[in-house]
């Protein structure tokens, strides 16, 4: 931007600043002007006067008259004269120019060179948002590419991840030119892990996975139960989501459907993630404790060749071949018996199951490890889903409202899979799910059965393990402060 009192010139030369100084000559002939013009009107006013003095009676002559005023104002007016020359003289001299200093030119150069301050470019336009039912990666990216560009991006991430179907719920963010126009990042969160980053180059458009980046914070959630394990821990100021949690690691050992009693006492530790400061749910749990009906169950978490799992204070595999139930948390409203009345037939005859009343849409686990045999129509039993496991069992899921994707005959299922939902098709008088057992064709009562243990922690492994145990023992103590835990 210009600067005050400074020149702008298109030269190279050094501009000076501008000086209010004025000139003796200039001053001089100011002076004879206002001599001039004062000079002028006395002497009109004094022939006015000279006209006025004569009366008309005496005939004296004008010119007579006018030569005396003429000898009365001449000298006045070269008095005045030279007062103006005097006033003049007194003046003092203009200085003489003189050459700006090398470094005084140089700032005044430097500052002619200064360009003018320009708008720093805007910020690129980010959008962020969640998808939702129906969406499309094509309605979500159009606005911001062309036909063909959203195409080329597709191809880009087919190997990656496909984003033929975007999963409902999950975050993305499109980071835009500063009109907004046009896209330059597109990020997609494909799980809570990791994210699909595509970014537009000078070579075409660019895309791979990295992981989501979390900090963490270890706790050690605590609880006595009163009335139920969700009601427990929401009172703790925790999510009831970990009672799922929780039925998961000792869902092998305990049956949380019929078996928690008042009193019992639970202790977790577990890591909570955030980003940017924010809370964004619950990591691993490296730990966990569980006293039902006076007998505690421990649960460590041991990384072994196979991948993370949980075993017991002697090393034991937490995970057996068969859950205790394919709920985690609902009532049994029947239980298995050779002799029930019928709701609907009213006719006394076995009930080879158990009833799990629970609401429609509740979502039935896979009790183990297998391969299912019928997933469709089974007449009374309204829809339902045959799994084969190993050693001759075969688990039966009746009465369901549907099936989870993927579930159809050939397809094999782990422990803990959703394989339907709880539902009231078939002879049933409500939402409930009945589940069955068959060993070697023949059905046996699922809560007699003993499924056998998973593996142990391999002999070469068990100190590792020893000193694994013992940390986590001492976070759950409390003996060690949680704010030392590095992960």
């Amino acid at each position: 931007m210009p600067y005050p009192g400074v020149c702008q010139s298109t030269s190279d030369s050094v501009v000076l600043p501008l000086r209010n100084t004025f000139s003796a000559g200039t001053i001089l002939i100011s002076f004879i002007c206002l001599f001039l013009v004062v000079g002028g009107m006395y002497l009109v006013n004094s022939r006015r006067e000279a006209s006025l003095l004569i009366p008309e009676s005496q005939p004296v002559a004008v010119s007579s008259v006018a030569q005396r005023l003429q000898d009365q104002v001449t000298p006045s007016l070269f008095a005045l004269w030279e007062r103006a020359k005097s006033a003049v003289a007194v003046l003092p001299e203009e200085p003489p120019a003189q050459e700006m200093p090398e470094g005084e030119a140089a700032i005044v150069s430097e500052m002619q060179q200064v360009p003018l301050e320009q708008e720093p470019p805007s910020d690129p336009s980010v959008i962020n948002g969640v998808i939702a039912k129906g969406d499309s990666a094509s309605e979500l990216l159009s606005p911001y590419m062309s036909a063909s560009s959203v195409q080329q991006l597709l191809n880009v991430t087919r190997k990656l991840h496909p984003l033929n179907n975007l999963r409902t719920g999950q975050p993305y963010t499109l980071v835009c030119s500063p009109d907004g126009r046009d896209m330059e990042r597109f990020e997609y969160e494909i799980n809570d892990r990791k994210k699909l980053i595509v970014t537009k180059t000078d070579e075409g458009l660019v895309a791979h996975v990295e992981p989501i980046v979390y900090d963490f914070s270890l706790v050690r959630v605590s609880g006595t139960i009163r009335s139920s394990l969700f009601e427990t821990l929401a009172s703790t100021g925790e999510s009831p989501i970990l009672a799922v949690r929780i039925a998961d690691i000792f869902g092998s050992e305990i049956n949380f459907i019929k078996d928690l009693r008042e009193g019992d006492s639970f202790s977790l530790l577990i890591e909570k993630r955030f980003r940017e400061n924010e809370f964004k749910g619950y990591g691993k749990v490296l730990g966990a404790t569980f006293t039902n009906q006076g007998k505690t169950y421990e649960a460590y978490n041991f990384a072994t060749e196979d991948g993370e799992a949980f075993f017991n204070a002697k090393g034991e595999s937490l995970k057996k071949t068969l859950l205790k139930a394919p709920l985690a948390f609902t009532r049994i409203s029947s239980g298995y018996s050779m002799n029930r009345k019928h709701p609907i037939f009213k006719t006394h005859k076995p009930h080879q199951g158990v009833d799990y009343a629970a609401p429609t849409g509740t979502p039935v686990k896979a009790v183990g490890d297998g391969t299912i045999e019928k997933a469709g129509w089974g007449n009374g039993f309204g829809n339902m889903v045959i799994l084969k496991h190993s050693g001759g069992l075969e688990s039966m899921y009746s009465h369901l409202s549907g099936f989870a994707s993927g579930a159809k005959r050939g397809a094999r299922v782990r422990q803990g899979q959703v394989i339907g939902y709880v539902g009231a098709t078939g002879y049933a008088t409500g939402p409930h799910l009945d589940f069955r057992l068959k060993q070697n064709g023949k059905y046996v009562n699922p809560a007699k059965v003993v499924a056998p243990r998973g593996g142990s922690i391999p002999r070469n492994r068990m100190n590792d393990f020893k000193n694994r145990k013992a940390l986590i023992g001492e976070y759950l103590s409390g003996k060690r402060s949680l704010s030392d835990y590095k992960r």
